[in-house]
């Protein structure tokens, strides 16, 4: 069935409100059918019948609805739920602690984030040991501000407001590490022309050269939650004079802060972005949202915590023999890893075998112990590869 939302409304009746609500659970169950696997439907259906669920407000209901949406519309997914605001996760914790403690792993369901960035005691992870030449490395993190809804919730006004919010960032940023700011909203409205905004050309070849996001609109995940409307307002990055610092404005999350390096040593980029971070957070106004259980808000829970991934693109030409990433993904998994293509989830993989690995982990995990993690993988999977 398709849902009907005419009548969904903050001010509906309460026989109105029942109505759609039975019309979801219906939904979810439907859903289910299709795909067991979907957290979403799963976790809503308890929650609709739970005492939590059955005392939202028709307000709540819009707003929960929100949350939910593209995991109804889009079945095949295993999450399929986005938060509106950081208050969310709280608001509606019947609901998304359980997607979030299934989805991590914690069986014990009392697990609380721990953020960690202290490396001191590291051991030296540098990949020539592995037997590696240098590596593209990448590590990057998802930020939300404080005071604003989170992107699946913001308006046109909202997202502009966003972006010229952090124009005084940017330009303490570029004090630091030079650069420029490249943005892709048309105008600012009222306020007038956007003295940042780039040609459709120039977006291309940031795109190309993985310094910029993709179309959010082509996304169907993203556009049932909202994430993807007004493109390309408030859409945009700044980079730095050495390009090997990015900071994103308006993707999945308000921020996605990261730096990049060639090199060996996996400790390097990760001082290099708690570095940046430092001195993004040190600027005034700039407050990030956080959870007193998930650690660092974003969108979508299954980048709470951290909000980190960490990246390396290596070479493993015979686990890739047939051209795709399938045979990787399945030896990665088990070794806690993620795998992709060079340009990023949903990209082919490199013709000489490359392909993008990360650690899985994000919640629950210090962000000192990602990059152990990232570098025992390497150790394994090369292992396997060279077998």
């Amino acid at each position: 069935m398709v849902l009907s939302t005419a009548n969904l409304t903050v001010d509906m009746d309460i026989d109105t409100k029942q109505q759609f609500i039975n019309d979801v659970i219906a939904e979810c169950k439907s859903v289910l059918d299709e795909n067991p696997a979907n957290r979403c439907a799963k976790y809503c259906l308890e929650y609709l019948n739970s005492e939590e669920g059955k005392n939202l407000d028709s307000k709540d209901v819009v707003t929960f609805y929100k949350c939910i949406k593209t995991g109804l519309e889009n079945p095949d997914s295993s999450l399929g739920c986005y938060a509106m605001t950081p208050l969310d996760y709280s608001k509606f914790g019947g609901f998304f602690d359980k997607v979030i403690r299934d989805y991590h792993g914690d069986e014990s369901g009392d697990k609380k984030h721990i953020t960690d960035w202290n490396v001191d005691d590291a051991e030296d992870y540098d990949v020539k040991k592995l037997g590696q030449d240098e590596l593209s490395m990448r590590v990057r993190v998802g930020r939300n501000l404080i005071g604003f809804n989170l992107p699946g919730e913001m308006d046109k006004d909202e997202r502009i407001k966003f972006e010229q919010k952090m124009l005084p960032a940017f330009d303490q940023l570029m004090e630091k590490y030079g650069g420029k700011v490249h943005s892709l909203t048309p105008d600012f409205g009222d306020i007038g022309a956007n003295p940042n905004l780039i040609s459709k050309e120039e977006y291309q070849k940031l795109v190309d050269a993985h310094v910029m996001f993709k179309d959010m609109d082509a996304d169907p995940y993203l556009k049932s939650a909202g994430i993807s409307s007004d493109w390309p307002y408030g859409r945009g990055c700044w980079q730095s004079q050495d390009k090997m610092r990015i900071i994103w404005f308006g993707e999945e999350d308000q921020l996605r802060i990261m730096c990049m390096k060639k090199g060996s040593n996996l400790l390097e980029v990760f001082a290099n972005l708690n570095e940046m971070l430092s001195t993004v957070e040190s600027i005034d106004g700039i407050e990030f949202a956080r959870d007193d259980n998930y650690g660092y808000v974003t969108s979508c829970p299954s980048n709470l915590g951290t909000g980190m991934r960490a990246s390396v693109h290596v070479k493993i030409p015979n686990l890739t023999a047939d051209g795709t990433d399938k045979k990787a993904k399945e030896v990665c998994k088990p070794l806690g890893l993620s795998v992709r293509g060079t340009g990023g989830e949903h990209t082919p993989i490199g013709a000489d075998g490359t392909v993008d690995i990360s650690p899985s982990a994000r919640l629950f995990i210090k962000e000192k112990e990602i990059i152990g993690k990232l570098y025992e993988g390497i150790e394994k999977l090369m292992a396997i590869e060279n077998a």
